[in-house]
């Protein structure tokens, strides 16, 4: 008979050791959250809300900028708790989700918008009326002297009464950004401004003609002008046009709020 083998003690499971929580999704949302705010509050304090809303609704901007660092405090401060079982199903995993929310907010952060110039008024078409604007005027009251008119004025007025020759004569003195229409003569140019209804997204420009006495090349597009002089009537490309004729052109900066509204 064989001798028995001694009897070896049962192997114990091996345990492995715990992992360190790199990733807690409480922090990265409150992350995403802290940087959308960030970047509400970074156009609200350097006026460049100014460039992508209408002053009437710049409150939403600044008041979800206020709620979204609410809620990233609320988020920090929130203990960490177990996904619910059954819970909804999503296209992209969560941290893809808040990962790409977080590279936008840091985008927004980073990007400084530029006020519309010359070439987008080109592609978006110079309107030399308000036809386009969500409320027209229904009669004309004088309130303001035509010099103290801005080129949106200049632009209702016409709505109103379109006959170039009822405004010859009367002061001008208007600011805007320079264009050269292609198929203008040389010595016009447009003084554009762009008109908010709403937000950026539906900014359209408005112009007046600026009659000459030298070559337009001699003021760059995109340049800001402020122009005083009277009013006259030319016929520019076969068309009757109210246009500036101009005793003083100064250049000026651009101001913080380049838009009409």
């Amino acid at each position: 008979m064989s001798a028995k083998r001694p009897r070896q003690p049962a192997k114990k499971p091996i345990k492995k050791p715990n992992r360190v929580a790199w990733y807690r999704p409480e922090l990265l949302d409150a992350l995403v959250l802290a940087a959308w705010s960030l970047a509400f509050f970074r156009y609200w304090l350097t006026g460049k809300l100014f460039l992508l809303l209408h002053p009437d609704y710049m409150w939403l901007a600044n008041g979800a900028g206020i709620v979204l660092l609410g809620l990233a405090i609320f988020k920090l401060t929130q203990g960490r708790r177990k996904a619910p079982i059954g819970g909804h199903t999503t296209l992209l995993p969560p941290q893809v989700s808040s990962l790409i929310l977080l590279t936008i907010a840091v985008v927004a952060l980073i990007y400084t918008p530029q006020a519309f110039a010359s070439d987008a008024a080109i592609q978006r078409g110079i309107s030399d009326s308000l036809t386009l604007t969500r409320s027209q005027p229904q009669r004309f009251v004088r309130q303001t002297s035509s010099a103290d008119r801005t080129i949106i004025d200049w632009m209702r007025t016409l709505n109103v009464y379109p006959e170039p020759d009822a405004y010859t004569g009367q002061a001008v003195k208007v600011s805007g950004f320079v264009i050269h229409p292609e198929e203008w003569p040389e010595d016009y140019l447009m003084l554009s401004r762009f008109v908010l209804t709403c937000c950026a997204a539906d900014a359209y420009p408005v112009g007046l003609p600026v009659q000459l006495a030298v070559s337009r090349q001699a003021y760059n597009p995109d340049s800001w002008l402020e122009v005083e002089g009277q009013m006259v009537t030319t016929t520019i490309n076969g068309q009757r046009q109210l246009t500036i004729e101009p005793t003083r052109l100064e250049p000026i900066p651009e101001p913080r709020n380049p838009y009409e509204y």
